[in-house]
């Protein structure tokens, strides 16, 4: 099969592409530059990605689509009005390129939503479901929830095959952001008053999971006009998790105990607070539905995940 892969230069993306390859597909990666090389030095240019896009070359003989391309998280956003760039992009833009793929023939389209569609936090012991009512909380949430309605209404009116996945946070070789700067807390072995935050659980997701878990919602047919959430399987407080890292990457994490009224209210004081809620939040998903309707299970451990992470990596 031919498979047209957005967002192909990305996190996501570059993994997808050379498992797609590794399989036997047709990858077309599409690009906004070609003066970035894709992923296997194919590729076709589409520019920006908006409502006015012109996909009908990267779409020609394409009959599945993963669309990965979006616009994410902007630090100092200077937009005007952010949740407008965000619909821009990632609902219009979306649903521009879903109606030229069903008018182009496309008989399926997996698209990679967030688990920001289900909101924010979870309560211990209460995971989001693919099934909740959804409750995004900020623009990007918001954008990406509305591209999820549109999908499902050009599927309803086309007859394409629409599949979502809302992943977990993502993590493996070339993770950036929060997750990174933890790695680079690890390697320099710097100590850390967060052994107190063990009574929080949050789902995590290895790149390599992910991407078996794309691979299958192309090919199987439970996964027609579904979607799912997806994690390791494994729930991990912020100690635990740092405990694991440190024992992947061969360097034991110095954690010490501080406590979490001082915490908070340190993190306060040097304008930390979100950073702190991350860390010490809970974020559970519920993958069952995932595991039971596609006969799926994450094909690699979270030690495994996180050894993998570590490869390569410099602090």
């Amino acid at each position: 099969m031919t498979v047209l892969v957005t967002g192909s230069n990305g996190f996501v993306g570059t993994g997808l592409c050379a498992r797609l390859r590794s399989d036997g597909a047709a990858v077309r990666a599409a690009v906004r530059s070609l003066g970035v090389a894709p992923p296997g030095g194919r590729g076709v240019e589409i520019g920006e990605i908006s409502p006015e896009t012109d996909w009908s070359v990267a779409l020609r003989d394409v009959r599945h689509v993963v669309h990965l391309a979006a616009r994410v998280h902007v630090m100092r956003d200077r937009s005007s009005s952010p949740l407008a760039e965000f619909r821009r992009v990632n609902a219009a833009g979306t649903l521009n390129l879903a109606r030229q793929a069903a008018a182009a023939g496309v008989r399926r389209f997996v698209f990679l939503s967030s688990i920001k569609v289900n909101g924010e936090c979870t309560e211990i012991g209460r995971p989001f479901s693919a099934d909740d009512a959804p409750g995004p909380k900020d623009p990007y949430g918001v954008s990406k929830y509305e591209a999820e309605e549109l999908l499902r209404q050009v599927g309803i009116e086309t007859g394409m095959e629409v599949v979502m996945i809302r992943p977990s946070l993502v993590y493996g070789p070339g993770v950036k952001a929060n997750f990174q700067q933890m790695m680079r807390w690890l390697a320099r072995g710097l100590p850390l008053p967060l052994a107190g935050i063990d009574g929080n659980r949050r789902s995590l997701v290895a790149l390599d999971n992910l991407v078996d878990l794309i691979v299958t919602c192309l090919r199987h047919p439970a996964a027609v006009n579904q979607r799912f959430l997806v994690s390791d399987g494994e729930d991990l407080s912020t100690a635990m998790l740092l405990r694991r890292m440190g024992k992947a990457q061969g360097k034991p994490a110095r954690l010490f105990y501080v406590p979490s009224v001082m915490l908070s209210f340190g993190a306060a004081c040097v304008g930390g607070h979100d950073v702190y809620r991350r860390l010490s939040g809970s974020l559970q998903v519920d993958i069952s539905k995932t595991c039971a309707l596609l006969g799926w299970t994450p094909p690699v451990s979270v030690d495994e995940g996180l050894h993998r992470a570590f490869v390569g990596f410099v602090a």
